[in-house]
């Protein structure tokens, strides 16, 4: 950005002074809009006059432009934008009022007309620093994102030790619940209703889902299928169900709901890809949905997806 002009300075040193009238207003003004420096606050004697303190400001400014240069052009271009004076206002005296506001308005114009060619930079970098701020928060997300990907991951791969299936299952419910927490998914934990255990929920798009979670040493079978449907289709019109077994499915539970399905499958496969971020989980969820609705069927491995 080009160097501010010596006339710019002397118009804001003259416009300080003049746009309040007592010094507590001023020195109010000038605090609010340099709150984000109090290295040049703490240099300024408030006790002295209003038009001192506005000297020294400028000189300070002026000295370390390279420093201040951004700050200077907002505090320029804030005063220039001014169109009331209140504490102006306030002045008992009609006469004199009217005259000191004339005053304020006349600097403040003469300020903006110097300082109008500085506006469109101060926008281009304002804008600049929006998009590199955006940029930043961007990229510390996905790191957020993927750090806890990876935590999931690792649970995952942990669990393929446990021996116990009972409290592998458990552990499954919880590490789903926190995977779809992680995208935004509003799962709710295990719950029971009369005469039922569901693992758990979450709502994707315009549905709600129940969760089956799965975690033995042999595939589902087409009964188990049978009992999770029918949980599904005892549930509300826009209730679909997420079977989750990380041991697959046998042939008979695919043939059996290959036409016709209320839920959709994940198996350990499509979960480890999930957790590798090879497929986003609201991305496959997507697919699977319309793969169901296109063809009725419940089964679209991650694999398939990602080649097709």
């Amino acid at each position: 950005m080009q160097r501010i002009s010596t006339a710019a300075y002397q118009a804001l040193r003259a416009a300080l002074p003049v746009v309040t009238w007592n010094k507590r207003p001023f020195e109010t003004f000038l605090r609010t809009a340099l709150r984000d420096q109090p290295g040049l606050l703490v240099g300024l004697n408030f006790s002295d006059t209003k038009r001192n303190v506005a000297d020294q400001l400028i000189d300070t400014l002026t000295t370390h432009e390279d420093k201040y240069q951004d700050v200077t052009l907002q505090l320029m271009l804030e005063v220039a934008s001014m169109d009331k004076f209140p504490n102006l206002e306030q002045i008992k005296d009609d006469a004199d009022r009217q005259l000191r506001i004339q005053e304020a308005k006349d600097a403040v114009a003469h300020l903006r007309s110097v300082t109008a060619l500085y506006s469109g930079q101060v926008a281009e970098a304002e804008r600049f620093e929006a998009a590199r701020k955006a940029a930043a928060a961007q990229a510390e997300a996905v790191r957020r994102f993927s750090d806890d990907i990876a935590d999931l991951k690792q649970r995952f791969l942990v669990l393929q030790n446990e021996g116990d299936t009972h409290k592998r299952g458990y552990a499954l419910e919880s590490l789903l619940a926190d995977l779809f927490l992680l995208y935004d998914l509003e799962p709710r934990l295990a719950y029971n209703i009369a005469l039922e255990q569901i693992d758990g929920s979450f709502s994707f798009d315009t549905d709600d889902y129940i969760v089956e979670a799965r975690w033995r040493s042999e595939p589902s079978d087409r009964a188990d299928g049978d009992i999770f449907s029918a949980k599904v289709q005892s549930k509300g019109k826009n209730a679909m169900g997420l079977y989750v077994s990380v041991a697959g499915f046998t042939t008979t539970f695919l043939k059996r709901f290959e036409e016709s399905t209320p839920f959709i499958t994940v198996d350990g496969t499509d979960l480890y890809m999930v957790f590798d971020e090879r497929v986003r989980l609201d991305d496959l969820v997507r697919a699977k949905k319309r793969h169901a609705n296109d063809t009725g069927s419940c089964f679209l491995p991650a694999s398939a997806f990602l080649t097709s």
